[in-house]
């Protein structure tokens, strides 16, 4: 693999590196606040609050990562009974009212961030202006949005099918269920 391969690998999952680095930091420092308060009765006066804002990117990068791998809760069983372009037709065009609507929320969530927000309104404990955690608001729409149109190139111009990571694992499980079974 070459340098470039290795750095655009980096790249297409910089969401994921940065889901997990959030998961560990929070969980570890709300941890060590429960240690804390029970053998030395003492808190982190921010601890808190810190660690809800970054369950709160977390929870939106999550929803990046799963736009990423197609793996969004949809209705999509009777797409079955549809001929194959008709399955498309209709998974593009949800998938182009879902980037619509993102678009939309961008520019709402950026308009109320970037000129609606008061530069007043600061973090209770930590003192940071609240604009640094609404941030994630356009961030992760946008990059959603990135996301399912990549997908839908993917699709339609080059053919690779994003499937979800859980139909992934049923048919590996299945496959070793039918080389273990005995004939």
């Amino acid at each position: 693999m070459t340098v470039t391969q290795t750095i655009r690998k980096h790249l297409n999952n910089i969401e994921e590196y940065t889901c997990c680095l959030l998961l560990a930091v929070f969980v570890l420092l709300l941890f060590a606040q429960i240690l804390l308060r029970q053998f030395f009765q003492y808190s982190i006066p921010w601890g808190d609050e810190v660690a809800t804002y970054m369950f709160v990117w977390f929870a939106y990068l999550g929803a990046v990562v799963a736009a990423k791998m197609s793996a969004h809760n949809r209705v999509s069983f009777h797409f079955k009974f549809f001929p194959p372009i008709v399955k498309t037709v209709c998974e593009t065009i949800a998938d182009m009212l879902w980037v619509a609507f993102n678009a939309y929320f961008v520019y709402l969530s950026y308009d109320f961030v970037f000129n609606k927000m008061n530069l007043f309104w600061k973090s209770q404990t930590t003192g940071i202006p609240m604009k640094y955690f609404y941030m994630i608001l356009p961030l992760a729409f946008t990059l959603m949005t990135i996301r399912i149109l990549w997908n839908n190139y993917e699709r339609l111009f080059k053919g690779v099918e994003a499937e979800d990571p859980e139909a992934k694992e049923l048919k590996k499980m299945q496959k070793l269920n039918v080389q273990k079974s005995p004939v």
